[in-house]
């Protein structure tokens, strides 16, 4: 194939970042050129794609002190106001170095517009769910009330007003949710009702970054003792109480490695045994190919992971998806779902046990492994993506 522009516009959070990188790397390296939007931030996460990075400045909350509304509709219009703000840079940019394709994150809002401009297609790489036929009158009990909030109506008028003068005359919320073509880069066994998704949508399946895959820069201990990883990403590390909890549960027969991020201090964990690792981050695919359980808050990335490597899970969801993620993977018969309220040392130590010593969630295990890992992944989403070209 002719070497073709490749523009992707994404979102300025790492969890929306991390799942396509291995997609636009190997795009690159099939001699496409690839131009990556992204707050600047977080420019550094895809440098080493290869892809020329297209920064600009982002009003994101990042970082282990971010804040997020918590009304729905106002967390969605940090996405709209970054779109909005930073379109003119976009088409300032590429009316003069054009696109063959656009591709986007779900945050990217202003790229259908784009592709629209250009005459090309806009595909979107869906790090989460989509919608299914159906989904609007299933999920009505949760979306009526946001779009009726102040926020909801104000969200609602200000894309309208945003996509009039692109040439978009479709009901704001009906062209958020439902997007021309999509690339679903989660297991198939995460998306509800998946046999209620259109055909514009392609299961191409978790694409793990090579680069992440090949790190290793952690190595299991030599003690032999099964490996529980004990990780809330980077929004949700707040969690000192949880950690002690796990220090108490599992010091004695399991090697604990535990990802707490800046906002809690090692020190205030206490003396820590050798069977206890307390990092700030950790190489997450190096150390969950090793282990035996994950604690997890059940982002879509770290459910994800987990299921690629055949990880059980108990999962102590936070925000957001987390919680559809977790009973999810509780319902695949592969996690637990333990509410934040009821943790303690025992509740945990029973969870752990639960999953890790089941024979039947062994095999769940094993057999929802391979049917994740036979979706494709990196090679077939490229190929995806080339078929749009």
């Amino acid at each position: 194939m002719l070497r073709k522009h490749i523009v992707m516009v994404g979102c300025t959070a790492p969890s929306h970042v991390y799942p396509s990188l291995g997609v636009l790397a190997e795009l690159v390296r099939r001699g496409h050129r690839v131009s990556y939007v992204v707050g600047s931030p977080l420019a550094s996460l895809v440098a080493p794609t290869g892809a020329e990075v297209v920064e600009h400045p982002t009003i994101f909350p990042l970082g282990e002190a971010a804040v997020w509304p918590e009304e729905p509709a106002e967390a969605m219009r940090v996405f709209l106001d970054e779109a909005m703000a930073i379109h003119p840079l976009l088409t300032s940019r590429f009316d003069t170095d054009r696109p063959d394709l656009v591709l986007y994150d779900i945050g990217g809002l202003g790229a259908p517009l784009l592709g629209a401009r250009y005459g090309v297609p806009a595909v979107q790489l869906s790090p989460t769910l989509v919608a299914w036929e159906g989904y609007d009158e299933d999920m009505a009990s949760v979306m009526a009330p946001i779009k009726a909030s102040p926020s909801g109506v104000d969200y609602a008028k200000t894309l309208s007003g945003w996509l009039a003068p692109h040439g978009v005359s479709a009901d704001p919320w009906e062209w958020l949710g439902h997007p021309e073509r999509v690339l679903s880069l989660i297991p198939r066994a995460m998306q509800p009702q998946a046999d209620r998704v259109g055909p514009h949508v392609r299961f191409v399946g978790p694409c793990l970054d090579p680069a992440r895959l090949a790190d290793r820069s952690w190595t299991p201990p030599s003690s032999g003792r099964p490996v529980l990883l004990v990780s809330f990403g980077t929004a949700f590390t707040d969690q000192l109480e949880v950690y002690r909890a796990c220090v108490a549960a599992f010091a004695s027969d399991w090697h604990v490695v535990m990802s707490i991020g800046k906002h809690v201090s090692p020190a205030s964990l206490g003396p820590l045994p050798p069977s206890v690792e307390v990092h700030e981050n950790v190489p997450q695919l190096a150390v969950l190919e090793a282990a035996s359980a994950f604690i997890t808050h059940a982002g879509m990335g770290g459910a994800t992971e987990a299921l690629w490597f055949g990880v059980p899970t108990v999962a102590i969801p936070q925000a957001a998806d987390q919680f559809g993620n977790a009973a999810q993977l509780e319902a695949l018969g592969v996690g637990r779902h333990l509410p934040a309220e009821s943790v303690t040392a025992s509740s945990l130590r029973e969870a752990v046990d639960e999953v890790s010593s089941s024979a039947s969630v062994a095999a769940r295990r094993a057999s929802l492994k391979a049917e994740i890992r036979g979706h494709g992944g990196v090679s077939v989403a490229a190929d995806a993506v080339e078929s749009y070209l």
